[in-house]
């Protein structure tokens, strides 16, 4: 069985070789790279993510902390939040965001739409439902 280590290893490793986009379960999927630093360890840290851009902004794309629908927030969630800025890399670019947690009827209006696009994080919602709701954050170009 491959790690999430390796496997996310893999999805930037397909990522960077192809100019933003992967395969597999991801394929045609809008791919960001956000980059961030662990808040324990220090670590430098790359996660590979599904992103919904802003309709009205370029500049905005938000994601999603579902961690497939677990009980618990994802640690990216907790690096990008406390860091408050980061980097993203979307196609060949690399680029500074802020990071802003979307809340409220914002919030559900963006999950939503990204459930309607991608119906596997509304799977996720049902999961978490009654534990926790998945945080959105936007990630604006700084």
């Amino acid at each position: 069985m491959i790690g999430m280590s390796d496997w996310n290893t893999n999805i930037i490793n397909e990522f960077r070789a192809n100019e933003g986009r992967v395969g597999g379960p991801f394929e045609g999927a809008p791919m960001i790279l956000v980059h961030h630093r662990g808040r324990k360890t220090g670590r430098e840290l790359v996660t590979p993510m599904m992103y919904l851009a802003d309709e009205q902004d370029s500049a905005t794309v938000y994601v999603f902390a579902s961690n497939a629908g677990a009980p618990t927030n994802p640690d990216w969630y907790y690096n990008l939040t406390k860091a408050g800025k980061t980097e993203a890399e979307v196609g060949t670019e690399t680029f500074p965001v802020e990071v802003i947690e979307v809340t409220g009827a914002d919030r559900d209006r963006i999950f939503d739409e990204q459930a309607r696009r991608y119906p596997g994080f509304g799977e996720y919602a049902v999961k978490t439902a009654g534990i926790r709701t998945i945080p959105v954050l936007a990630l604006r170009r700084a």
